[in-house]
């Protein structure tokens, strides 16, 4: 039997698969589930940093543009009790502590640094194992510069580390001007892992009532080429752990992550789209996978097509850009 055991923040974990953030982990009988078929850890649903300064009353005409329209603020006032509110995002924790075994990761979606880490440590305190930084900001001011914003990501997580004990991983989004540059800051700052990558949901138009509504597509396979690049690239340049989130779906998308470098896989629409007993399936599979190509443990596929690995590093570089255009031969016209 292959052995499946993988590291991440620190842990000890019985595999490489991790749930990630999503409604699924707002129910404690979905959690007991996950972990049944074999999760070796969960991330649970965010919780949005308006939602705690609205709580705190500290949401007053922020930086956001949007202050003045009515429809904005009564939306915001709807998230005081969303994804449980912020007292039962609390209590989930310590409810799933008192019935599961695996780490049970916290999930803060901000923007700002600010009086939010106040509940960083609220969650920590109520039993949270780590925390996923979640910092999603979708810069459109064009006044606002690629170093400011990079500097916010940093700032943002200063202030979490200086204030709690348990392990940081961020969230990284791919639309960095340098990656590697951002990954390795994020990594002398204190961050425990990189999560790559946010998946930025963007609105569609509605061509009948001529509006901007929100959109969500649940990610494929082929999400995950970017991810796996990235990881190639960063494995063995920066010391934090990598997590692949986006795109992860069957054995064989395990396998690719872990040969890239990263330490664990993180799956959601997957288990979405075929249930949370896909957890055992996909398992089942990579232990066979493992065993059929003579592996005798994961560890040993860890970064072996990372950059630093391969023999032609060049094709992680400009030299896969001209390789894949000369590689396309067009259909002759009719």
């Amino acid at each position: 039997m292959a052995n499946l055991s993988s590291r991440y923040l620190g842990f000890g974990l019985k595999n490489p698969l991790v749930v990630s953030s999503s409604p699924l982990t707002e129910d404690l009988d979905n959690i007991r589930q996950m972990e049944d078929a074999g999760a070796a850890a969960i991330v649970l649903h965010s919780l949005f940093e308006e939602q705690i300064l609205m709580e705190q009353t500290q949401f007053k005409h922020r930086a956001f543009g949007v202050e003045s329209d009515p429809e904005f603020l009564n939306y915001l006032s709807s998230l005081k009790d969303y994804n449980l509110g912020t007292d039962g995002y609390l209590e989930h924790i310590r409810k799933i502590k008192e019935v599961v075994s695996i780490p049970v990761i916290a999930s803060l979606n901000a923007t700002y640094t600010g009086s939010w880490v106040n509940f960083a440590k609220e969650m920590q305190q109520a039993g949270a194992d780590a925390i996923e930084l979640n910092i999603y900001y979708f810069p459109t001011d064009p006044e606002v510069s690629g170093v400011e914003i990079e500097n916010r990501y940093l700032d943002t997580l200063w202030d979490v580390t200086a204030n709690i004990s348990i392990p940081i991983a961020v969230k990284l989004n791919p639309y960095f001007s340098s990656i590697a540059n951002m990954a390795h800051r994020m990594d002398e700052a204190g961050a425990d892992g990189l999560v790559l990558f946010n998946r930025f949901y963007m609105p569609d138009f509605d061509l009948e009532k001529l509006d901007v509504v929100p959109h969500l597509t649940l990610s494929n396979s082929n999400e995950l080429l970017l991810r796996l690049h990235w990881a190639a690239i960063l494995f063995g340049n920066i010391e934090a752990d990598i997590a692949v989130t986006g795109g992860v779906h069957t054995a064989k998308d395990i396998v690719k992550c872990i040969m890239a470098g990263a330490s664990v896989t993180m799956m959601t629409s997957a288990l979405l789209k075929f249930g949370i007993h896909h957890i055992t399936e996909v398992l089942s599979d990579l232990e066979l996978w493992l065993e059929e190509h003579e592996y005798e443990s994961l560890l040993l596929l860890r970064g072996s097509m990372s950059r630093k690995r391969v023999i032609d590093a060049t094709i992680y570089d400009r030299v896969n850009y001209m390789k894949v255009l000369s590689s396309y031969v067009p259909r002759s016209g009719r």
